[in-house]
């Protein structure tokens, strides 16, 4: 599917050659056929003698009315540059070039009107013109084509130039993420709410789940329109009608993006390549406020020249743009940016999520142009220099590089050892070589930290490690098992530590511990409780195994807790139970270490009580 888009100077006849081509008035608006202009964006369709089907765009001319224009022409495959013949070029013909021409837009076809209007002499001189004016733009190729849409005389051959042309054209890619770009919100009585607008991208079907951005509201196909006829898949490059369920057309507006859920963000700050037209009177100074446009949407932004203070007329440059309200965008979108009467210029997004950069840095630059116009391999590795560690599939949507060649990329700079992959799949998480070196550090940092501020503390907890360090739970498990790998650390389950972590107790300490453990020999069955020391020092004893912890004033050491339970077990199995006297005489204690003893092994399983008797239950040997 392609999409036409119309473009030249008011009541140069885009609406009336739209008509001869296609048999529909795309002035749909009562204000419109009043005036006898077109005042917002008209729609209409055209099937070819090939059986083609082709969608329309008649966008306004009036000077009035240019950020209604920008709103449908970014989504086209061919340009119909409109000029007539009995008035030439004009102010907004030069404008509405300028802003094709910074869109990127190379497919088009220059159709001059009203050919019936004029001899061949005045015909020959517009030509001449109009070869003047697109010589240095996208269009230079363009051929030109004058028509009469009230005679007829001409349009064979436009129709045939149109077919010739979308013969060579590239049908959009499906690259699995649509973009639908809307530009009309209505309601249709016994279905609700429609939008319409240009597919980019990607496929939709019917009973989709979709979210629109950027407010990210998540609603359902219900039905899917091309051309008024019914759907249940529409291709990327079709001009298409969504009837959305559980949404009202007051959440929803010209702007929005549909999409499919969980890969595209709104940002409030990118970076891109900004020309300032030549045509434009005065240099564009840093901090400037304009209005800035891409795909159907227009917010305010403030242009941060990261090169100079000012851009000159016919100058291009690096600039960061300040949004006022968010945008869900991607690398290699086209922006223009207009002062309130004026298209300024415009250009191509490299960033959509982007840092703010300091100015003037040579380094920046130099970065930033490898990622405008480097290798798939220099693109991928300056991104991931830039903002790592990276999950793959955040990183292929960052790159404006299709997924099969991302993704191809990415593989071979894995095998080429330039990349580092933790993890599988889509989500696995990507650095280069010294972003993993800078991600060790961080975390032997964190590390000898907490070893430093908790010397009797074999390791830190899991989750408070992971709090530091601010992953998520299977890119934290990735990089601790690779960690791990290499010998920096220990993953011992709850704790990890250094893997050259070592507890060195102060005099103090270890005095504390050999009378605690010399009071346990003493009394191996009856420990005091006023000898049991802090409970650092307590978990480090329980941690290597020299004491088992019954409950806070009762801790046996480990070899008379075993002899305990061995003695316990043979007894129940010689007599069938034992009660918690029989338990008291057994190792000559008193009754308050015997129940505390009974009532640990209960919940151990070893036993199980019966009334006032205990028998062995599923934990016991």
């Amino acid at each position: 599917m392609f999409v036409l888009g119309t473009a030249g100077h008011v009541d140069h006849g885009k609406s009336v050659l739209i008509h001869a081509l296609t048999g529909i008035d795309p002035d749909r608006l009562r204000e419109e056929k009043q005036r006898g202009m077109t005042i917002d964006l008209g729609f209409a369709w055209l099937k070819l003698p090939s059986g083609r089907e082709v969608g329309i765009i008649d966008v306004p001319g009036h000077e009035h009315f240019i950020k209604n224009m920008l709103a449908g022409v970014g989504g086209v495959d061919l340009a119909l540059f409109v000029i007539a013949a009995n008035e030439g070029v004009m102010p907004q013909t030069k404008e509405h070039l300028a802003i094709i021409d910074l869109l990127g837009i190379k497919n088009g076809i220059i159709v001059v009107t009203k050919k019936d209007l004029v001899d061949e002499e005045l015909l020959s001189l517009v030509a001449m013109e109009i070869e003047e004016i697109i010589a240095l733009t996208t269009l230079s190729q363009a051929p030109i084509v004058p028509v009469s849409a009230l005679t007829g005389e001409g349009m064979p051959e436009l129709i045939a130039t149109i077919e010739r042309l979308l013969d060579s054209a590239q049908p959009r890619e499906d690259k699995g993420k649509p973009r639908h770009f809307i530009d009309r919100v209505f309601t249709i009585v016994g279905s609700g709410t429609v939008v319409t607008g240009t597919l980019i991208d990607g496929s939709l079907k019917t009973g989709q789940e979709v979210e629109i951005l950027p407010s990210g509201l998540k609603s359902r196909v219900r039905g899917l329109q091309t051309h008024k006829e019914k759907k249940d898949t529409v291709s990327p490059g079709s001009r298409v009608a969504v009837n959305l369920t559980g949404l009202a057309v007051s959440q929803l507006k010209r702007g929005d993006i549909l999409t499919i859920p969980g890969w595209l963000t709104p940002t409030r700050l990118f970076t891109g390549r900004l020309v300032l037209l030549s045509s434009v009177k005065r240099p564009l100074r840093y901090h400037t406020m304009v209005g800035l446009h891409t795909g159907s949407s227009e917010v305010t932004a403030r242009v941060r020249l990261l090169e100079s203070d000012e851009l000159k007329p016919g100058d291009t440059a690096w600039a960061q743009f300040v949004l006022s309200d968010p945008i869900a965008v991607v690398k290699g979108d086209r922006f223009i940016i207009r002062s309130p009467d004026d298209t300024l210029g415009g250009g191509e997004i490299i960033e959509p999520h982007t840092k703010r950069y300091r100015r003037n840095r040579p380094s920046t630059i130099e970065s930033l142009s490898v990622k405008e116009k480097g290798s798939p391999a220099d693109i991928l590795l300056s991104i991931l220099d830039s903002n790592q560690p990276q999950k793959k599939s955040g990183l292929i949507d960052s790159t404006g590089l299709t997924a099969k060649e991302a993704t191809a990329t990415i593989e071979t700079l894995v095998q080429e050892e330039k990349i580092i992959a933790l993890g599988q799949g889509e989500h696995s998480l990507l650095l280069t070589n010294q972003g993993w070196q800078k991600e060790t550090q961080k975390i032997s940092e964190v590390l000898e930290s907490y070893h430093r501020k908790y010397t009797t503390r074999e390791g830190i907890p899991r989750g408070e490690l992971n709090n530091k360090l601010g992953f998520d739970a299977a890119s934290f498990a990735a990089i601790i098992k690779k960690a791990s790998e290499e010998g920096i650390t220990i993953d011992e389950g709850a704790t990890i530590r250094l893997a050259s972590h070592q507890i060195n107790l102060n005099r103090e300490q270890q005095a504390k511990i050999d009378a605690f453990l010399h009071s346990l020999s003493q009394n191996p069955f009856a420990p005091p409780s006023d000898a049991i020391p802090e409970s650092e020092l307590l978990n480090l004893l329980i941690k290597q195994g020299q004491v088992v912890k019954l409950s806070d004033t009762v801790v046996f050491s480990t070899s008379a807790y075993n002899e305990m339970v061995s003695r316990i077990t043979e007894h129940v199995k010689a007599h069938g139970k034992i009660t918690l006297g029989e338990t008291r005489d057994l190792f000559k204690t008193s009754r308050k270490y015997a129940q505390v003893l009974l009532e640990y092994l209960d919940q151990q399983k070893i036993t199980r009580r019966v009334g006032d008797e205990r028998v062995l239950g599923p934990g016991a040997d």
